[in-house]
């Protein structure tokens, strides 16, 4: 019989850095500009930015927004404020100031950390909050309180399930909800990232994916933890982003859909080097975008998930046998949202009973999930956390059919799915159709009401430079892939399509108008 306490450590994200600051310490664990550290820089300067914060009359639990683009200051915030048993609130730099002092005030944050980026905008946060917050900028601010705190060995960790950061959603469908992240789902997350992209000591991860969105995924910690190279780019411009690719020798990034058709859109002619391996989530990209991508040596993955499953919940995991598929063939089953991750619980689609639906890969239900990575719950809202919660699974709000193979693919959000005459039309099935087309860049399809039918697809296209897509056009292309009940009624041109600050479409903006 063994005495005594249980040799138990509860897990937590930060243990990364600790491990890193070890075995990789000579190792260049950042660069930002001209700022280059190495791991045992990193985490000399994250733990004595969390001494300097818990040394704070704010209290474990303290709430301290982080308001920056993706540079140093918010990946130091990332190890630092839990280090010092605070909870991280990183704030979408890309909201506007009313927005940004909402999230805070809900959040009941004290203190906000800025990069230089946004630090008029700090000010004009902290003004709107009336002397309640706390500002620390990018500089001598932010340096003097890297250096009080020297020599900080931060309290053990008490609880893996507690709270670890306020992540607040895009708001597509209402005003933003703070979702609960916990300690132990982070840590389990950033390994699974680590494992499914392939990261180690030779991964140079160039940052142009939010690190405010759902943490980055995640990928703050999962680098850390394979000891490769955090590439700070405080731009989301396509030439900036080549540059860094080229310069910086880059192996990894990550990016939304919409993201990617800038980056393919301003591709070098050709391109020579190492494969680039990129992870997307969002909407699925489509054949004609990974046709692209796969020329210039861009392997992409599809991953699926939300802000309440930190990140990617699903891959859609290649299987070797694909390979000797046509390319068609092979960019369909790379569109699909996959399986669960490496320390996910496999997905469900449910009916509206809760029973899982036929895996026929044509049977629509919604998708639902549990596992160690799923928040804890919307922080204040006990209504919103019961109503996703019901029946013990969380309920995502996707729409998708279950293949076979266990596969998932997304059909549509359960607001997006068009009903027409009896006949479901996914709007997304539409968006790839319509994407093929070669003076298409972006597309977007909703519903609207229809006396005789109750509701028909209105798409939004945004053309291909140079190129004015007749709507006759589109629709003889569109009626030559799915059945002509799908086609739209009516093709709309823009020159660009409303989206959140993370970069989804706002699809309730296009039926409004659309109406």
């Amino acid at each position: 019989m063994v005495r005594g306490a249980p040799a138990f450590e509860p897990l937590t994200p930060t243990s990364f850095l600790r491990r890193a600051a070890v075995v990789h310490a000579d190792r260049p664990a950042l660069v930002d500009g001209e700022l280059r550290l190495t791991y045992a820089e990193l985490e000399r300067r994250a733990l004595g930015l969390g001494g300097s914060l818990a040394a704070r009359s704010g209290g474990p639990g303290e709430r301290i927004g982080i308001l920056a683009t993706n540079s140093a200051p918010l990946l130091e915030a990332h190890y630092a404020v839990p280090l010092a048993g605070a909870t991280m609130v990183p704030l979408n730099h890309r909201l506007a100031a009313a927005e940004q002092v909402a999230v805070l005030t809900h959040a009941g944050a004290t203190l906000l950390i800025c990069d230089r980026e946004m630090a008029a905008r700090a000010d004009e946060v902290a003004a709107a909050m009336d002397g309640a917050l706390e500002v620390v900028v990018e500089g001598e601010g932010y340096e003097r309180l890297v250096a009080a705190g020297e020599g900080f060995e931060p309290e053990p960790l008490e609880d893996e399930r507690g709270l670890l950061s306020l992540n607040y959603t895009s708001g597509t469908t209402g005003s933003p909800k703070g979702v609960m992240a916990h300690h132990r789902g982070a840590y389990l997350q950033a390994l699974a990232m680590a494992f499914h992209s392939h990261l180690d000591q030779r991964t140079r991860m160039l940052w142009t994916l939010p690190m405010f969105h759902c943490n980055g995924w995640c990928f703050t910690w999962a680098v850390t933890a394979a000891g490769g190279t955090h590439v700070c780019l405080r731009t989301t411009d396509p030439t900036d982003i080549w540059a860094a690719i080229e310069g910086e020798a880059i192996t990894h990034l990550n990016a939304a859909p919409t993201l990617l058709l800038s980056i393919a859109a301003a591709a070098p002619t050709t391109r020579e080097g190492e494969r680039i391996r990129i992870a997307t989530g969002g909407a699925p990209p489509t054949p004609t975008l990974l046709a692209e991508l796969a020329a210039l040596g861009i392997e992409v993955t599809h991953l699926y998930g939300l802000t309440e499953t930190f990140g990617p919940l699903a891959i859609c995991e290649w299987q070797p046998e694909w390979d000797e598929l046509p390319a068609e063939r092979r960019a369909a089953l790379k569109a699909r949202q996959g399986v669960g991750n490496a320390i996910a619980e496999q997905l469900r689609v449910v009916d509206e009973a809760g029973e899982d639906v036929p895996s026929d890969g044509k049977t629509i239900g919604e998708v639902v999930v549990r596992g160690n990575n799923v928040m804890l719950g919307y922080y204040r809202d006990e209504e919103a956390t019961d109503n996703a919660f019901r029946g013990g699974h969380f309920h995502t709000g996707d729409l998708g059919v279950m293949h076979p193979d266990g596969y998932v693919e997304l059909r549509d959000r359960a607001k997006d799915l068009i009903v027409s005459g009896g006949e479901n039309i996914s709007s997304v099935e539409v968006e790839a159709a319509l994407a093929a087309h070669p003076d298409v860049y972006e597309v977007a399809v909703v519903p609207v009401p229809d006396e005789r039918w109750g509701e028909r697809p209105v798409a939004f296209v945004v053309p291909r430079p140079g190129t004015t897509p007749d709507p006759a056009d589109l629709d003889t292309h569109i009626r030559a892939l799915l059945a002509g009940f799908k086609a739209p009624d009516r093709y709309e041109l823009r020159d660009e399509l409303p989206k959140t600050a993370t970069g989804k479409v706002r699809k309730f903006v296009l039926r409004d108008e659309a109406r």
